[in-house]
C-alpha cells in the first residue's frame, strides 16, 4: 500500500478509540512499531516522530486527498497518517487467503515502513527521481520503494521476535506472496505485465521481507542499490 501523493484537503479522520478487537489489535501493534522505531532511531541518535494511525470506513479526506476502502491501507506523508480500513483485514483472509494475527500485523508495519521512508527523506529523493522518468521507469522505483517498506517490517517483527506465535513468519510470508503483483495480476487478468507491477513479485516480498526477519537491522534493507 503505497498511498497516494499530492496535498491540501483537510484530514477529517479521526483517531478513533480502539474498540473492535480489530482496532484494538490495529493499536497493539502501532504502539509495538513505535516502541521498536523510537529505539532504532534512538540508536542512531536520532528521535522518532510517530505516524498517526486513522481508521475509517467506506472512504476518507486525508491530507493526500479522497480514498476509498478499495485502495486499501495506505499512508500519507502529507498528514503522516496511516489510514486503514479493518475490513481490509477480513479481505485479507478471505479474498488473498492470508490468514491470522501476523497477516494483518505485517500489513500495518509495512505502512509503518512508509513512515519512515518518509521522515528520513527516501521518500522525497524517489518521488524527485520519478519526475524525471518514463511510466515504466517510474513502476520500477515504486517497486523499490514497496520492498524496503516490507524489509522494514519484517526488521519490526525480528525485533519482536518474543511475541511471535509459531507459524507467523509463515503467516507473514503467505501474506507478501498473496499480494505480489505478479500473482494479483494473474488472478484479475491471467496475464502478468511486469512494467506494470508498482510493488513487487509474491518472491520479491517474500525475500525482503525475510531479510528484515533474519537482520532485524534497517541497514540491511537498501533495496535502491544493485539487483532486488
Amino acid at each position: 500500500g503505497g498511498g497516494t501523493t499530492g496535498s491540501g484537503g483537510q484530514q477529517v479522520a479521526q483517531q478513533k478509540a480502539c474498540d473492535t478487537p480489530e482496532e484494538l489489535q490495529a493499536c497493539r501493534v502501532m504502539t509495538s512499531t513505535e516502541q521498536t522505531w523510537t529505539k532504532l532511531f534512538a540508536d542512531q541518535g536520532q528521535r522518532y516522530p510517530a505516524p498517526v494511525l486513522n481508521f475509517y470506513e467506506g472512504g476518507v479526506q486525508s491530507g493526500c486527498g479522497q480514498a476509498s476502502s478499495a485502495a486499501g491501507p495506505f499512508y500519507c506523508p502529507a498528514d503522516r497518517g496511516i489510514y486503514l480500513d479493518t475490513g481490509f483485514f477480513r479481505e485479507l483472509a478471505t479474498r488473498f487467503g492470508a490468514a491470522g494475527d501476523f497477516a494483518q500485523n505485517y500489513v500495518i508495519a509495512h505502512e509503518v515502513g512508509h513512515h519512515i521512508q518518509n521522515v528520513s527523506g527516501t521518500m522525497e529523493q524517489v518521488r524527485a527521481r520519478q519526475s524525471r522518468m518514463s511510466q515504466a521507469e517510474g513502476n520500477a522505483l515504486s517497486v523499490r520503494v514497496e520492498l524496503q517498506a516490507d524489509c522494514y517490517a519484517g526488521v519490526w517483527a525480528a525485533q519482536n521476535r518474543d511475541r511471535l506465535d509459531p507459524g507467523d513468519i509463515e503467516e507473514g510470508l503467505r501474506a507478501a506472496e498473496a499480494i505480489g503483483d505478479d500473482t494479483l495480476q494473474k488472478q484479475a487478468q491471467g496475464t502478468i505485465v511486469p512494467e506494470s507491477f508498482t510493488h513487487g513479485t509474491s518472491a520479491q516480498r517474500m525475500k525482503w521481507l525475510k531479510r528484515g526477519l533474519d537482520s532485524g537491522n534497517p541497514a540491511a534493507c537498501d533495496t535502491f542499490s544493485g539487483a532486488i
